[in-house]
């Protein structure tokens, strides 16, 4: 090897070392106030390194909003958080034109969306027009309004929340929206132990204000940039696509994975493995993040629809990874 490819090999190696401090900090932060979920935060941090967002689906009380708002606090960075009703209107997310009868013309005033991260608690609460308007945003990272493009700022991490359980007044989202999400995190209830030492030792209702940030925003964007440069041999690829294959010729489902949920599933499989800190990827990697990646993307035949739909869809995803043969 010479010289100059050591150096860079070097250089590689240390940046790879920074970005995974900076993934656990946050892992350990934020499991400072949602313990006994480790795997579940790993996940979420993942997401969050990956440039991709988040969607955390569960009943109510078992801390969907609570890890949100904590790998919010965990990071230095601008936070907002809205709450989606059945009223709220695009313009209150995106903002809009506001006339100024001083200076006699129309200034552009920002939305909630103009932040590094925003915490959109109970997405499906609202109309379909305002969860698309957010949604595109998401997806492109700037907002078009009256011919003019905003671009959003990075990083730009949107974490959402809604309760799968529950469908009066809510407008569930289409697969369609659903891909716009890179992970969607289901977090259950804890461990019986530690949900004993929780209720015999929390005394305080809100433990997630007493969170500093660990990780600032140049550490952040140096995390991410790193994910680009995770190796990800040939045999790992092989195994994701024969998965993505697999998806779509099962009878189990009617719609199988896409070539774009293929793409964010090796995006995943990359920055789980820099949170782990290694600089190559595995085919342990590719099993951790494929349910989280790609349930949500898939569609169980039959008409079951809704919450149960998504849990067939993990169930199949776990049962196909178990047959899939793995590399050595």
């Amino acid at each position: 090897m010479s010289t100059e490819a050591a150096h860079i090999t070097d250089l590689r190696e240390s940046s790879t070392i920074a970005a995974t401090e900076v993934a656990q900090r946050l892992i350990a932060n934020v499991g400072l106030v949602l313990e006994g979920k480790r795997a579940v935060v790993e996940l979420a941090v993942a997401a969050l390194l990956a440039r991709g967002h988040l969607l955390i689906e569960d009943v109510p009380g078992v801390g969907k909003t609570t890890l949100a708002r904590a790998l919010a606090a965990s990071i230095g960075v601008e936070f907002r958080r809205l709450q989606f009703t059945s009223d709220l209107m695009p313009a209150d997310v995106l903002g809009g034109n506001i006339y100024s009868q001083q200076k006699g013309e129309f200034s552009f005033r920002k939305g909630p969306i103009f932040t590094n991260v925003l915490l959109a608690d109970e997405i499906n609460r609202t109309t379909p027009k305002t969860q698309s308007a957010l949604l595109e945003a998401m997806d492109e990272r700037r907002v078009s309004l009256d011919g003019h493009t905003h671009v959003l700022d990075e990083p730009f991490f949107v974490l959402a929340t809604q309760n799968p359980e529950e469908f009066f007044g809510t407008y569930p989202l289409p697969e369609s929206q659903l891909d716009r999400f890179l992970m969607r995190l289901r977090i259950g209830y804890p461990p019986e132990d530690i949900e004993r030492q929780v209720i015999a030792r929390r005394r305080k209702l809100d433990p997630v204000g007493e969170l500093e940030a660990v990780v600032d925003r140049r550490d952040l964007i140096s995390a991410q940039n790193a994910v680009d440069r995770i190796r990800v041999g040939d045999e790992v690829v092989d195994y994701l696509h024969a998965l993505v294959l697999a998806t779509r010729a099962t009878p189990l489902l009617s719609i199988g994975a896409s070539t774009r949920a293929a793409i964010a599933l090796e995006r995943a499989v990359r920055a789980h493995a820099l949170t782990v800190g290694r600089q190559y990827a595995t085919p342990d990697d590719v099993k951790t993040v494929a349910v989280a990646v790609l349930a949500h993307r898939v569609r169980p035949s039959g008409n079951r629809d809704g919450g149960a739909a998504h849990i067939d869809g993990e169930r199949i995803m776990r049962d196909l990874l178990a047959t899939l043969p793995v590399p050595v």
